[in-house]
């Protein structure tokens, strides 16, 4: 493979195998279905296929869990789940998809999108039954992640005015009920179905190549399984790469080297036919650094969010394989200025001092006008009295340390502070007449003499007058203030099966991928939940046996 697909921290994906038939490999193991990566999309890949009556077997990389377990928990689902209705929340198939629709653009088909509408509520039916509980209490105010005891908000843009004039709001984030970060909770129902279904499940096992037959028809793949002592000090590599990611990023890239080092010396090739199908479901690319500077290299600056298995291994065998990709440069960076709510009736200028976007929108918005438009660079202007309204939120508790102490820290330590809007301008290198004439249009919306350009609410777009002015930095290569980015884009996949496409649409057969290694609905713009719900969706979808394409 080339060095676009290839560097010293990922795992090493080699080109098919090709045998005239399955007698052209000494196989050392067989199964109906080979799932390749065991988060959320791999393991409703693994119990669909096992319901289906199919012998399943499950490899991954390191230890299950992925960037799912990491994740908030959040499933996006509406249409009336039982949650909304017993929230007294009334929500319509038919009003998700209009809401969608302005998020996922034309990135999955009208029937598709409709699909998912139609049945996300029975896939929260699903999961409750496998044991994950969900619940009806919704937080008092919008936040970008609820607190403890909160557990059914607005999720998206649902509310924002002009996403509400098109499709009714309603929450629709259902984020799995438990203390913390919601995603362990979620995915470890997932594991324990796994292993109560009797799925074969290899850990520390990655895929390192596919098998194919002369017709190009996927015939099973080769996994490479760490074993021993070696496998003790991968585990151990592992789980200190993780933790030092948000403290020591650099320090946690070399141990990752040191994983693949090992991976390479160690591993035991297993040759492993599946009969029915192979699936890929091990991530996105954003660790893989040579992928997301071939396909999305602005975003190299951004703080990378998921785990060390986001290495574009599926997506690469998948290509390997003929696979064609799309949306590669797609990227949802995470720009949340809500909490502390003050924030978002401050003013968000580029770094021409004009005024971007909406500040009200959902986080993953604002980042993506910030990166596509402004080239990653932002600023927040508040003036006194928002900046003490924030603060007071921040010191009185009741958010997360990961959204209080950011903004504490720029607001005490971080922030240009500057008599008025000209003076600010010339401290941060700005044009003072733009910032000033930006600052002044928006004083005159907010005083109600004009309509807001980018329609803010009324109760958001409050006059910035109480001196002197704040500028916090916000922008994407902020150390204070990280932007997490996750990757979007993936293997083209039939909407019906999950089958990976070429690039003249026709299917390879026995080839699929579900999650972020294949394009789905959240591969457009994202919104919290979405791509976890996409996951289960593609993942179930994938493991379904039956006719296929």
């Amino acid at each position: 493979m080339s060095n676009l697909h290839q560097n010293s921290a990922v795992t090493t994906i080699d080109m098919p195998l090709v045998v005239d038939d399955t007698d052209g490999v000494a196989w050392d193991a067989h199964c109906d279905v080979l799932v390749l990566g065991f988060g959320a999309a791999g393991a409703c890949a693994a119990l669909e296929a096992d319901n289906g009556g199919a012998q399943v077997m499950l490899c991954d990389r390191f230890e299950g869990g992925g960037a799912s377990a990491k994740s908030g928990g959040v499933v996006y689902a509406g249409g009336g789940t039982a949650q909304q209705r017993l929230a007294g929340i009334a929500d319509t198939p038919q009003a998700m998809h209009d809401y969608l629709r302005q998020e996922t653009g034309e990135v999955v088909s009208e029937s598709t999108l409709q699909s998912f509408c139609r049945n996300s509520a029975s896939m929260i039916e699903w999961l409750s039954h496998l044991g994950v509980q969900f619940d009806a209490t919704i937080p008092p105010v919008k936040t970008s992640y609820p607190a403890d005891g909160y557990y059914l908000y607005y999720s998206g843009n649902e509310a924002v005015r002009d996403y509400a004039r098109i499709a009714p709001p309603a929450p629709r984030g259902h984020r799995a009920k438990g203390k913390g970060m919601s995603g362990a909770v979620l995915f470890a129902v997932l594991r324990r179905a796994v292993s109560q279904a009797g799925v074969g499940v290899r850990l520390q096992c990655a895929a390192r190549r596919l098998v194919m037959d002369s017709e190009g028809n996927v015939l099973g793949a080769e996994v490479r399984q760490m074993q021993g002592m070696a496998a003790m000090l991968h585990r151990r590599l592992a789980h200190l790469a993780e933790g030092m990611h948000n403290v020591a990023p650099a320090l946690a890239d070399a141990l990752r080297r040191g994983l693949t080092l090992l991976e390479t010396r160690y591993a035991r090739s297993v040759w492993v036919r599946a009969r029915q199908r192979v699936v890929l479901a091990t991530g996105g690319f954003v660790f893989n650094r040579a992928m997301l500077a071939h396909y999305a290299p602005r975003y190299l600056r951004a703080w990378r969010l998921g785990t060390t298995g986001c290495d574009g291994s599926g997506i690469r065998l998948g290509q390997s394989a003929g696979g064609v990709c799309m949306q590669m440069d797609n990227v949802s960076a995470w720009r949340f200025i809500n909490p502390p709510l003050p924030w978002t009736s401050g003013m968000v200028v580029d770094a021409q001092g004009r005024r971007i976007c909406n500040e009200e929108v959902y986080g993953a918005r604002l980042g993506h006008v910030m990166c596509e438009q402004a080239d990653g660079r932002a600023w927040l202007i508040l003036d006194s009295r928002l900046r003490r309204e924030a603060l007071r939120q921040c010191l009185k508790g009741g958010l997360w340390l990961f959204q209080s102490g950011p903004a504490l820290m720029l607001m005490l330590a971080g922030a240009v502070k500057a008599p008025d809007a000209a003076a600010l301008a010339a401290k941060l290198g700005m044009p003072p007449q733009q910032l000033s004439a930006t600052l002044a249009v928006y004083n005159a919306a907010a005083r109600g003499e004009c309509a807001d350009a980018f329609g803010k609410s009324a109760p958001m777009l409050v006059e910035l007058q109480d001196g002197p002015l704040y500028a916090i930095n916000i922008s994407m290569d902020s150390k204070i203030f990280p932007c997490p980015v996750i990757t979007l884009g993936g293997l083209r996949v039939d909407e019906s099966s999950g089958m990976v496409l070429r690039a003249d649409g026709s299917p390879i057969r026995g080839l699929h991928a579900a999650g972020r290694t294949a394009l789905g609905i959240a591969s457009n713009h994202y919104v919290s939940g979405l791509s976890l719900a996409d996951c289960i969706w593609s993942g179930r979808r994938a493991g379904r046996t039956g006719t296929v394409a």
